[in-house]
């Protein structure tokens, strides 16, 4: 007889698994039951709640976007200005479990894998586009008809802390990501004017 209550708690703690898993393999060559026995459960409890591999990456892929909109969303309900705006977006891309090191190793890997799987690709398409119009709102009444090259700009150099952070021999601080992308923005920003 199954627990009730349960199968929210062994979803995302399957799904908590399966980014830690994938960002130790370093792709999606993972097994559920891997992931299953990392979570504590066994393959076919994780199967029964998912049905497959991919579904279950999905989910880790939508978790890992679900808490990022969550800390831009915040961010922004506190945001009084532009500037304040932009400094939401940028603050939530590196907070602490947006940038944690395991999220930053599974982004590489959907990065990826988005390539070839349309549901990835699909994902990464709506984040994009997200953090384009956030990004956009901002910059806006900062810089006017460049506000569309300077938002493509900074969701680059957002992403490309990201990279250099799977990449990089040392531990990646999202301090740093956010200071280099603060910056940056102070520069664009100046010679906007």
């Amino acid at each position: 007889m199954p627990k009730v209550g349960m199968e929210p708690i062994r979803k995302a703690a399957l799904v908590k698994a399966a980014i830690a898993e994938v960002a130790q393999a370093g792709s999606l060559e993972v097994t559920m039951a891997r992931v299953a026995r990392t979570a504590g459960m066994s393959a076919p409890l994780a199967h029964h709640y998912f049905g497959g591999k991919d579904a279950l990456f999905e989910a880790a892929m939508r978790a890992i976007l679900s808490e990022y909109g969550a800390a831009v969303r915040s961010g922004l309900a506190r945001a009084d200005t532009p500037r304040a705006r932009l400094d939401a977006v940028i603050g939530a891309s590196f907070s602490a479990p947006n940038f944690a090191p395991e999220v930053i190793a599974a982004w590489l890997v959907f990065y990826v894998q988005a390539r070839e799987r349309p549901a990835f690709r699909r994902l990464l398409r709506v984040y994009h586009a997200r953090l384009r119009s956030n990004l956009l709102a901002g910059l806006r009444p900062l810089v006017g008809a460049g506000a569309g090259a300077a938002a493509d700009m900074l969701g680059a150099m957002i992403d490309g802390q990201y990279l250099r952070a799977a990449l990089s021999d040392r531990p990646a601080t999202g301090a740093e990501a956010e200071a280099a992308l603060r910056a940056h923005l102070d520069l664009m920003l100046g010679a906007a004017r």
